[in-house]
């Protein structure tokens, strides 16, 4: 489920947000948006998060009925989304709502060459990044567990 409202919420939830208030022409239509997708990005990181941690307990406490080179793999994955959706939020979007707090006009007016401009796109380039790094991670483990089942059904 987390993954499903991962993926909607990146292909779907966030370019919307961005369209529907641009075309809008307001002047702060970016910052409207962003704060939107923030508020949802917190919901998808901090659930990614829990749950990460959830089925690695869980994952740990069945560790000896699973075949190891498929308990390695689905730990690694767990581990990985766990760490990525940590680090989006707690590490990522924290350094840039308190860039955001520098800022006293918003992210769009200030100009290209800012350097607190330039650390923000870096900042939300990352928070992308760890996002995909996070939904990788889950397909990754999702298929494991697939094909392990599939293999003890046999």
């Amino acid at each position: 489920m987390w993954l499903g409202s991962a993926v909607f919420f990146s292909a779907v939830v966030a370019p919307g947000a961005f369209a529907v208030l641009r075309s809008y022409q307001t002047f702060n239509a970016n910052e409207i948006a962003g704060a939107i997708v923030n508020r949802g990005l917190t919901a998808i990181n901090v659930s990614g998060f829990v749950i990460g941690l959830i089925c690695l307990a869980a994952g740990l406490l069945k560790f000896r009925k699973v075949p190891l080179k498929y308990f390695i793999l689905e730990i690694t994955s767990l581990s990985v989304l766990t760490i990525a959706t940590a680090i989006g939020h707690w590490l990522i979007a924290a350094n840039m709502h308190a860039l955001r707090l520098t800022f006293t006009v918003p992210v769009d007016q200030i100009t290209a060459g800012d350097p607190r401009r330039i650390r923000f796109d870096t900042l939300h380039a990352y928070s992308v990044k760890a996002l995909s790094v996070a939904m990788i991670a889950a397909i990754a483990g999702f298929v494991m567990v697939a094909l392990r089942t599939r293999r003890n059904a046999k």
